[in-house]
């Protein structure tokens, strides 16, 4: 029997940031106040990822400039990882560097071939203020690396490079969403 409510079970569907604005290209603040506005945001975030049927979001993706993400991702051993950070730092992104495809929320429908690190751990809060530290491997490090690089104004699309790049770009241009 579950106890406790299911995230996102209270929050609102928000409006996706897309590619092209600028909120996703600038550093979110630092969260000072652990009060219930940033549970609500934390509500939403998990109800907006999953009516968009994503793994992560970060709360400048709907156009929330501060430091927060949510996640419901599995590792490569189908294990589920499901929870928040606030104010997220990457202490650690080692191992072997793998090159897999990668999509993004704020890019709908596209991917890419990116490299990240298969470990990652991440230390950050709770929404009530409490320590977290999160180990992450395999896919779930791909997914830790990728929401905290929006928390830095970063978008997967930024560490594609080459005829990666060019076809990625290619292919926002001609999107349905791109403005």
């Amino acid at each position: 029997m579950r106890h406790g409510s299911i995230p996102g079970a209270h929050g609102r569907v928000r409006p996706l940031t897309l590619l092209g604005d600028p909120v996703l290209h600038a550093r979110c603040a630092e969260v000072t106040d652990f009060g219930p506005e940033l549970s609500r945001l934390v509500e939403d975030l998990f109800a907006t990822m999953y009516a968009a049927e994503g793994v992560g979001l970060a709360a400048n993706q709907v156009g929330e400039p501060l430091r927060v993400f949510v996640f419901d991702c599995p590792d490569d051993e189908d294990v589920r990882h499901l929870g928040h950070v606030v104010n997220p730092r990457l202490v650690a992104a080692d191992g072997v560097t793998l090159r897999g495809p990668e999509g993004c929320l704020s890019l709908p429908g596209l991917e890419a071939g990116t490299e990240r690190y298969d470990h990652t751990v991440v230390e950050g809060f709770t929404a009530t203020g409490e320590p977290i530290t999160i180990h992450g491997t395999g896919f779930f490090a791909r997914c830790l690396q990728h929401e905290t690089d929006h928390l830095e104004g970063r978008v997967y699309a930024d560490h594609v490079t080459g005829w990666r790049k060019r076809k990625l770009m290619r292919q926002v241009a001609k999107s349905s969403w791109h403005r």
